[in-house]
C-alpha cells in the first residue's frame, strides 16, 4: 500500500456506513497492484481500524485480503462486533521483557606479594600473558631438599597459572655459574686433586694435616655461631680419629696395604681441612679460567636431572651467567652513567645512598627494616669480597658490588674498568632484564633471597631504566626445615634430592609439598612424609575402587541410571568442592586447602560406595567416574600425575600405563572369575588344599606381578593393578602384623598358662602352713598357724589378726577345690 497519497485516505474515512466504506476502499485498493514486502505506514493502520471484520460481499476480495493480512501481523483474531484486531491490542499475547540474571561475582586470583606483604589481585601487563622470572641455582654441589622446596613449589605455581587459571606464562630461570662459593670451591677441588694425585706417604700426610689443624683450630675458637661450631667441631672429632690409627700403624710398621687403607680414609675425612689450608698457601696460583667452569657444569648436569626427577617442568627460556658478560658489563656501565654507580679501584658499586635520596626510587621496598644489616650484606658480597681492602673502596657500608676487580686466584673477564667479574646481585637483573625488559610480572625465589639480593635487584634494575615498576608481584618460598631443625649447605645439614628419592617417590614428594602453603615453612620429616605416603594410598585406593566399578560389564542404556536421593546428594558435595578448590586456589593458590577438600570429597565418595555395596547395590558409575576424572585432572594440573592417565595413577612406570592396563585386565579378570568358580567347588567340598592354593595366588603370586586380588563375601572379587614395590611393602606389612598379632596370643596364652601354674601352686599350700614361710614379719603363730605375734615378739593388733584370719579362709576354700580336684583327677 506504500504510494497512497493521505487524501485518499480521507476520504474514504468520510464514508459512514461501513459496506460503503469497505466498497470505496475496494475500488480504491483495485487501482493499485499488489506490492510484496509493503512498509505498513500509519495511514493503513488508520483505515482498516474502521472495519470490524472482513467484507462478506465476495468481489471485494482487495479488502478481505490486506484486512486479514494487516491482521495477522498486528494481532487477531477477533470476534463479530468488537473492533479490527488493529484496534485490539490491548489483548494481544507479547513476550515479556527477560532481565539476566544477577549472578555472583567470580573470585579473583589473589598472590602473595612480598613488595606489599599483602595477598594483592593478580593482574599481567599484557592480558592473558605473564613473564615471569626465577632465581635458579646456584651450582657447586649436589641439589638438595632445600632447592626441591624452591622449584617443586614453583612448578606447582607455574602449572596452576598455565593449566588452571589459564594464563600464557614465559617462565625464565637463571643458573649461576659464576660466584664466591664456586670460585673458592672450584680452586679447593683442584688443589686437592693434584695433592692427591701427588700421592703423600703417610708421614707427610700426617704433617700436612698437623699443620692445616692449626689454622682450623684458630677458626673454631673464633666461631660464635652455635650451629656452624657444631659443624666444624664435628669435623675436628672426625680427623682426629682418623689420625690416631695411622700414627699407630707408621709407629708400627704394619704392612703397606695396611697403611695405605688408613692413608685413604684420612685423606677422606680431612678432605675439607686439607683443601682449607691448600687453598690459603696455593689458591692464588689458579687462574685458568676453565677450572671454574668445570665446577659448575658437573653441578648443572645434576641439577637438571634431580628436576627431571621430580617432575618440574623445564623453563621456557635459562640463562648462564657466563654466557651474559657482555650484557652485565652493559648494563653496569648504564647504571654508572645514570649516576647510580660509581668506579673505586677496578670495581663498580652501586650507590645506595644517591638512589634512596632521588624522589623517583626507594631502596629496601621488600625488607626496609634490613636495611643498613651489614651481616646480611656481607654475606651477599660472598667471602672472597668482604676483606678489609674491598670494604674500604666503598662510600658506603651499604653500597654493594655491581662489578668485581678480580684478584689473583679468580677468574676474569675484560671490561672497561679493568679485568674482573660481575657481582651476584648484578647477575640476575641483567639476564632478566634481556629478556622480559623494563618490567616483569612475577620475580621468584627463596624467601632468604629478599634482603640483600633482591632489594638489590630492584635497586639496580630501576636505576638502570630510571623506572619504579621492575616486578610487580615477588613471590618468596617458605623455609625447609630437617625434622625441625634449620637446612645449611655451609653447615653440612642437608638432604639431597637423589637420596630424598631413594626413600621416597617424586610423587610423594610432590604430595607433601602440596599439603603445605607455598610461602610458609615446611618441615621434611618422617611426619610430614609419612602423610604424603598415606594421602597417596588413600587417592590410590579410590581411583582403584572406581576402575574396578567401571570394569563392570553394562549395556548403553544401563549407564544412565535413575539418580537418587543419595545420588543427588554425592552431586551436590562434589560440585561445592568443586566451588572451594577454586575459592583456595584463587586464594594465593591454596593447595594445602585443597588437598583437604579433595580429601573430604573422596571420603563421601567412599562412604557412598560403601553404603551401596551394603545394600547390594550398584553405584553410580557416571556420578563416581566424574568425580574420578576431575580429581585425576586436578593431579595432573599440580604435577603429581605425569603421565598420560584417563583416571588415577599410572601404573606399571613410564609409558606403560594405557597400554599395560588395557592389554592385561580382561585376562586378569577371567582368571579372577575362574579362581571364584574354583573356590565355590572347594568350599562345597570341603577341599582346603585348593582353597589354600587360591590364597597362595592371592596373597604370594599376584603380588609379585603388581596384582591385587580382594575378596568380599558375596560379591565378585575386587582386580587392581597396583604398584608391585606398593604390593611387595604391603605383603611385609601384613606379615609383620600376623607375626606380632601370633606374637602377642603366644604372650598372652604364656602369661595365662603361668597365671594357672602360680594359683595351682598356690592352692596346694594348706592354710595352716601358708604364714609360717613368713619368718621376717612374724615370730608366735597358733595351733591353726595364724599368726599371733610380729618379728619383735609384740602382739598383733585384733585388726591385724582379723585380716589374716580372712587370708586364712580364703586359702582355706582355695586348698579345698584344690583336694577336690585331686580326688576328682581333674588336675591340667
Amino acid at each position: 500500500m506504500a504510494g497512497h497519497s493521505s487524501s485518499d485516505y480521507r476520504s474514504i474515512l468520510s464514508i459512514s456506513d461501513e459496506a460503503a466504506r469497505a466498497q470505496a476502499l475496494d475500488q480504491h485498493l483495485s487501482t493499485r497492484s499488489y506490492v510484496q514486502g509493503y512498509s505498513l505506514s500509519q495511514a493503513d493502520v488508520d483505515v482498516f481500524r474502521q472495519l470490524s471484520a472482513p467484507p462478506a460481499d465476495s468481489r471485494l476480495f482487495h479488502v478481505a485480503r490486506w484486512f486479514r493480512h494487516i491482521e495477522a501481523l498486528l494481532g487477531g483474531p477477533h470476534g463479530k462486533g468488537q473492533p479490527c484486531g488493529l484496534q485490539a491490542s490491548k489483548s494481544r499475547r507479547v513476550q515479556p521483557q527477560w532481565s539476566p540474571p544477577a549472578g555472583t561475582e567470580p573470585c579473583k586470583l589473589r598472590l602473595y606479594n612480598s613488595l606489599t606483604r599483602n595477598k594483592d589481585v593478580f593482574i599481567p601487563q599484557d592480558g592473558k600473558k605473564v613473564t615471569w622470572y626465577c632465581c635458579g641455582p646456584t651450582v657447586y654441589d649436589a641439589s638438595h631438599m632445600g632447592h626441591a622446596r624452591s622449584y617443586i613449589s614453583f612448578d606447582i605455581l607455574r602449572r596452576v597459572l598455565k593449566d588452571y587459571f589459564q594464563y600464557d606464562v614465559f617462565y625464565c630461570m637463571n643458573i649461576t655459574d659464576i660466584d664466591d662459593k664456586i670460585i673458592r670451591r672450584a680452586r679447593q677441588n683442584y688443589l686437592f686433586e693434584q695433592y692427591c694425585e701427588q700421592k703423600p706417604v703417610a708421614a707427610q700426610l700426617l704433617e700436612d694435616v698437623h699443620a692445616a689443624l692449626e689454622p682450623f683450630s684458630v677458626k673454631l675458637s673464633e666461631t660464635t655461631d652455635p650451629d656452624k661450631r657444631q659443624m666444624l667441631e664435628r669435623i675436628q672429632r672426625a680427623v682426629t680419629l682418623a689420625i690416631e690409627p695411622l700414627e699407630q700403624a707408621v709407629r708400627s710398621s704394619h704392612p703397606g696395604e695396611d697403611v695405605s687403607g688408613r692413608v685413604q680414609v684420612l685423606l677422606e675425612e680431612a678432605k675439607d681441612l686439607l683443601s682449607d689450608w691448600l687453598d690459603s698457601m696455593s689458591g692464588s696460583e689458579v687462574t685458568d679460567n676453565s677450572i671454574f667452569s668445570k665446577l659448575p657444569k658437573f653441578w648443572e648436569e645434576e641439577f637438571h636431572k634431580d628436576m627431571e626427577a621430580l617432575n618440574v617442568l623445564p623453563p621456557d627460556v635459562l640463562t648462564r651467567v657466563s654466557e651474559y658478560i657482555p650484557e652485565i658489563v652493559n648494563f653496569v656501565q648504564k647504571i654508572v652513567d645514570n649516576g647510580y654507580g660509581y668506579v673505586s679501584n677496578g670495581s663498580v658499586y652501586f650507590d645506595t645512598a644517591k638512589f634512596a635520596a632521588s624522589e623517583k626510587h626507594s631502596y629496601g621496598k621488600l625488607v626496609p627494616e634490613a636495611v643498613g644489616d651489614q651481616k646480611a650484606l656481607q654475606e651477599g658480597e660472598g667471602d672472597l669480597s668482604v676483606s678489609a681492602d674491598r670494604l674500604s673502596e666503598k662510600r658506603s657500608p651499604n653500597d654493594f658490588a655491581l662489578w668485581k676487580a678480580s684478584k689473583p686466584g679468580e677468574p676474569s673477564w675484560p671490561c672497561p674498568w679493568g679485568k674482573g667479574r660481575p657481582g651476584w646481585h648484578i647477575e640476575c637483573s641483567a639476564m632478566a632484564s634481556t629478556l622480559l625488559g623494563a618490567s616483569m610480572d612475577i620475580h621468584g625465589g627463596g624467601f632468604d633471597l629478599r634482603f640483600p639480593h633482591h632489594d638489590n635487584e630492584l635497586a639496580q634494575s630501576e636505576a638502570y631504566f630510571e623506572n619504579d615498576c621492575w616486578v610487580s608481584y615477588f613471590l618468596h618460598t617458605g623455609h625447609l626445615t630437617i625434622a625441625g631443625c634449620k637446612m645449611s649447605k655451609s653447615l653440612k645439614n642437608f638432604i639431597t634430592i637423589k637420596d630424598a628419592l631413594k626413600k621416597h617417590s617424586a610423587r610423594q614428594l610432590r604430595l607433601a609439598f602440596l599439603m603445605h602453603t607455598w610461602k610458609d615453612t615446611l618441615d621434611y620429616s618422617s611426619n610430614t612424609m609419612e602423610s604424603a605416603l598415606q594421602y597417596e594410598k588413600f587417592l590410590s585406593e579410590f581411583f582403584l575402587n572406581v576402575k574396578d566399578i567401571l570394569r563392570a560389564p553394562v549395556d548403553i542404556t544401563s549407564q544412565f541410571e535413575k539418580w537418587e536421593t543419595e545420588e543427588a546428594e554425592l552431586n551436590k558435595t562434589f560440585y561445592d568442592k568443586k566451588a572451594a578448590i577454586h575459592e583456595a586456589l584463587c586464594d594465593n593458590v591454596d593447595t594445602r586447602t585443597v588437598m583437604e577438600e579433595m580429601r573430604a570429597l573422596v571420603s563421601q565418595c567412599n562412604l557412598y560406595m560403601a553404603a551401596r555395596k551394603a545394600a547390594r547395590r550398584r553405584p553410580n558409575r557416571a556420578l563416581l567416574e566424574s568425580i574420578a576424572v576431575y580429581l585425576t585432572h586436578m593431579l595432573k594440573i599440580f604435577g603429581a600425575i605425569e603421565e598420560e592417565s584417563s583416571l588415577g595413577f599410572p601404573v606399571g612406570g613410564p609409558g606403560k600405563n594405557l597400554n599395560l592396563e588395557s592389554m592385561v585386565m580382561p585376562y586378569l579378570k577371567v582368571l579372577s572369575e575362574f579362581r571364584e568358580g574354583v573356590r565355590k567347588i572347594a568350599r562345597e567340598n570341603k577341599v582346603p588344599e585348593v582353597l589354600q592354593l587360591s590364597d597362595t595366588l592371592r596373597d604370594d603370586i599376584l603380588p609379585e606381578l603388581g596384582v591385587r586380588f580382594e575378596d568380599h563375601e558375596g560379591l565378585p572379587t575386587v582386580v587392581k593393578l597396583v604398584d608391585r614395590d606398593t604390593l611387595l611393602k604391603e605383603r611385609e606389612e601384613k606379615k609383620r602384623a600376623e607375626e606380632e598379632k601370633r606374637r602377642k596370643k603366644e604372650e598372652a596364652a604364656r602369661r595365662k598358662q603361668e597365671q594357672e601354674a602360680a594359683k595351682l601352686a598356690k592352692m596346694k599350700i594348706p592354710p595352716s602352713e601358708m604364714f609360717l614361710s613368713e619368718s621376717d614379719k612374724y615370730s608366735k603363730f597358733d595351733e591353726n598357724g595364724l599368726p599371733t605375734h610380729d618379728t619383735e615378739g609384740k602382739e598383733l593388733s585384733k585388726g591385724q589378726v582379723k585380716k589374716l584370719r580372712k587370708l586364712f579362709e580364703a586359702q582355706e576354700k582355695l586348698h579345698k577345690e584344690y583336694l577336690q580336684m585331686v580326688q576328682n583327677g581333674s588336675l591340667p
